[in-house]
């Protein structure tokens, strides 16, 4: 077991950051911790990697208590905070020296080697971190994370700001890394999740709503859509008459969007048959984890 939480909370007055959360990642899992801005992710791992206390709770890392084993866990985490903490004047060769030398590493200079080689910062090496494009210094901060070979990597939103290409970019890192690494990843951006990770743990207000792996989310959908198109324009009041149709959006010229409860197509056909409505197209909508996520952190 690389991380183990269990009935953790957080609080800072009377706010409740982190409401009785548990979960568990196994070693080797790349997952990812979704929730939007304020949900409390940061929080969460600011826990688990020492940087805070927890209210009440239990937090392991590889087996060992975060309270009792401070020091032994923090040297266990590789740590990407969301806003990454660099020295600005140093150049990349050396600041990952100076976060080397932190650690006390006896084969830094190979290991820095490897680390500028896997981040893909080769060519920017001998440059001043400040010279540096944000994809650049996230790489920089990934490659400080990685430095000391921790078994667990916690990344805090390490895509924001970055253009199309640099996205891609750092989602192959992460996958590199989770080839040996216990990888958790926070984000609020779904396609991150969907292209990096195997298990998604979705948080809102402080509390844990769902935890499953990826291919298995969908399942926990309440809402179908379904598409129509009529030739015309209808009397949509005739098809709020299905208990079943919990809202529908019109796009005009006889387009619509049903949000069901069940599969109601059948329902739709026959309906139209009975009104003398010339129906063009049906079709279910194919949904994904951003729909299961604003079903989730819009209550």
């Amino acid at each position: 077991m690389s991380i183990k939480v269990q009935e953790v909370s957080k609080q800072y007055g009377k706010q409740k950051a982190l409401d009785n959360i548990s979960f568990e990642i196994q070693q080797g899992e790349v997952v990812g911790f979704l929730g939007p801005n304020g949900a409390g992710k940061s929080t969460m791992m600011k826990i688990i990697t020492g940087y805070i206390p927890q209210s009440a709770g239990l937090v392991e890392v590889n087996g060992l208590s975060i309270d009792e084993h401070s020091l032994e866990v923090r040297k266990q985490i590789g740590y990407l905070p969301e806003h990454n903490p660099l020295y600005l004047e140093m150049y990349v060769k050396e600041y990952l020296d100076h976060v080397a030398s932190i650690y006390k590493m006896s084969k830094k200079k190979s290991r820095i080697n490897e680390m500028i080689e896997l981040t893909g910062l080769g060519l920017e090496q001998n440059k001043k971190i400040a010279a540096l494009s944000k994809g650049y210094r996230q790489r920089v901060g990934i490659a400080q994370a990685l430095i000391h070979d921790p078994k667990v990597v916690i990344l805090d939103e390490p895509t924001t700001g970055l253009d199309p290409n640099q996205l891609v970019e750092i989602r192959n890192l992460i996958q590199e890394i989770g080839k040996e690494k216990t990888v958790m990843l926070s984000t609020h951006i779904m396609q991150e999740v969907e292209a990096c990770c195997e298990r998604a743990l979705i948080i809102n207000k402080g509390k844990l709503v769902a935890d499953k792996k990826i291919e298995n989310l969908n399942s926990d959908l309440s809402t179908q859509i379904i598409e129509v198109e009529f030739a015309s324009e209808i009397d949509t009041a005739v098809l709020n008459t299905n208990q079943a149709i919990s809202a529908i959006n019109s796009f005009g010229k006889g387009r619509y969007e049903l949000s069901c409860k069940d599969d109601i197509r059948k329902d739709i056909f026959e309906m139209a048959v009975k009104n003398k409505w010339t129906l063009l197209e049906m079709k279910s909508k194919t949904q994904n984890l951003e729909d299961l996520f604003h079903e989730l952190t819009l209550k």
